[in-house]
């Protein structure tokens, strides 16, 4: 995981070749802390996401041989963006140097070198990774799942108590039990507006996927972003912002994937404010519309390269800053790709191998002009065959559009924003038209009623 602040030999070690690197005699001091500190400990540390820490020369010859593994292959650090397929900010990536010095490192006994040419360990804000939040909020009671059984999706309603209007720059969702969330939503919604639902079975909360996934919310709502596993904290681009409305309630609809151990969930976010309102409001153009709602996902058993392709042309000028990616276990590539009216293409973002594990958003190094007539093509491909490591059913099953992890969706979202204030009513209705065909289509082919079906059926039908 990267962070700022590296030692110059960081720089040094990037700058040689890997067969040198060989013949260096790399020692942890001097060549494998820096690179364990810019890019593993913001995850690998007490009190983070990371199942162990590895701060000290201990914590990382214990699991040298490992380490060396999982960066030769690239799984780790964790980063599934394509290389040069777009290019964006804070890339999570060691240079083959540095993979090769770690090699070398590990297969010359892992020398400690001289400790006083240890790096000094980052510092990392207290407890939140963005620093001290200007709003924090707790979910009023814990919620307690069971240890197995299909999965659950629960809203929960937090009141914010704001006095004024205010505009969203981050949010920091902070699990108390990381092992069983598997992604979040935030949303914002009218104070009172969902009282009637919330804690209507006796449980804290509220059951399903529709407040802010497939229909929209009840009065005034908007998103607020989202977490899933693997993702880190940002803010968003410099001039943007998100709505939080005054006397508005906070609703955090969590997705869990329960462990096989009963397990108590009572989650904290922060939430960091912007300064002022900002000149353009951001819209999360998906590509396909609701996650694949509409869009018909039938994946059969065995199949290897099941493929489902949209396209949209954008009425408006528009700037993108991020790009980001959802899906269940079956998918296996993402791509999107802009083609520009004079024919020039420009790539959005590519996973070539996605992992539901591990899903994050990717924020452009500079913001992508994409003009009116622009088409983004977006490409979800599926592998539904035993040769699928990530297939969680053996043997492989039919896979549809569905809510639970063992079902599937797909899309691509581009985070961007109308390049002139008086485009973005016209973008804005894009999205929606695309969202209420997507709606439609769903109705049309069956989903609607199978996952309506599917809710019913669900054990305590209020889960």
């Amino acid at each position: 995981m990267s962070i700022r602040g590296i030692g110059l030999c960081v720089a040094a070690a990037a700058l040689l070749p890997a067969a040198d690197l060989a013949t260096q005699k790399p020692t942890f001091t001097e060549t494998i802390a820096p690179i364990v500190y810019r890019n593993c400990v913001t995850c690998h540390r007490p009190g983070e996401a990371a199942p162990f820490s590895l701060i000290t020369y201990e914590d990382v010859k214990k699991r040298g041989a490992i380490i060396a593994a999982v960066t030769k292959s690239r799984y780790m650090p964790p980063w599934h963006a394509a290389h040069d397929y777009g290019e964006f900010a804070d890339e999570r990536r060691l240079s083959d140097p540095q993979i090769a010095s770690i090699a070398a490192w590990v297969s010359q006994g892992m020398p400690q070198g001289d400790p006083a040419k240890m790096p000094k360990l980052p510092q990392f804000p207290e407890g939140w990774h963005l620093g001290t939040p200007d709003l924090v909020l707790e979910m009023p009671a814990a919620f307690g799942l069971p240890a197995s059984g299909p999965d659950i999706y629960r809203n929960f309603v937090i009141p914010t108590h704001l006095a004024e209007d205010k505009w969203v720059r981050a949010v920091e969702f902070r699990p108390s039990a990381r092992k069983v969330v598997h992604h979040a939503l935030f949303a914002y919604v009218d104070g009172g507006a969902l009282a009637k639902i919330d804690g209507a079975d006796g449980r804290p909360g509220f059951g399903g996927m529709g407040s802010i996934g497939v229909s929209p919310g009840r009065g005034s709502s908007g998103s607020l972003g989202g977490w899933a596993v693997g993702a880190t904290p940002v803010f968003l681009a410099q001039g943007l912002a998100l709505p939080l409305p005054k006397g508005s309630d906070f609703v955090l609809q969590m997705h869990f994937h329960l462990t096989g151990k009963p397990e108590t969930e009572k989650s904290v976010v922060g939430i960091y404010f912007a300064d002022h309102a900002p000149e353009r409001r951001l819209v999360a153009v998906q590509v396909p519309a609701l996650f694949g709602f509409g869009a018909g996902i039938d994946v059969p058993a065995g199949e290897k390269n099941y493929t489902v392709e949209d396209s949209l042309t954008l009425p408006v000028d528009t700037i993108a800053y991020a790009a980001s990616a959802h899906a269940h276990y079956v998918a296996k590539e993402m791509k999107a790709t802009a083609t520009l009216p004079d024919g020039t293409t420009q790539p959005l973002l590519w996973i070539p191998d996605w992992d539901f594990n591990w899903q994050d958003r990717y924020t452009y190094k500079a913001a992508v002009a994409l003009p009116k007539g622009t088409r983004i093509d977006v490409r979800l491909r599926y592998d539904n065959s035993a040769e699928n490591p990530r297939n969680p059913s053996t043997p492989p099953k039919r896979v549809q559009w569905g809510e639970q992890s063992f079902d599937e969706m797909g899309s691509v979202t581009v985070q961007m924003v109308a390049a002139h204030q008086e485009d973005e009513a016209a973008l804005q209705q894009m999205v929606a038209q695309r969202t209420r065909a997507a709606i439609a289509k769903g109705v049309q082919d069956g989903t609607a009623r199978r996952y309506q079906a599917q809710q019913a059926a669900r054990p305590g039908a209020g889960q």
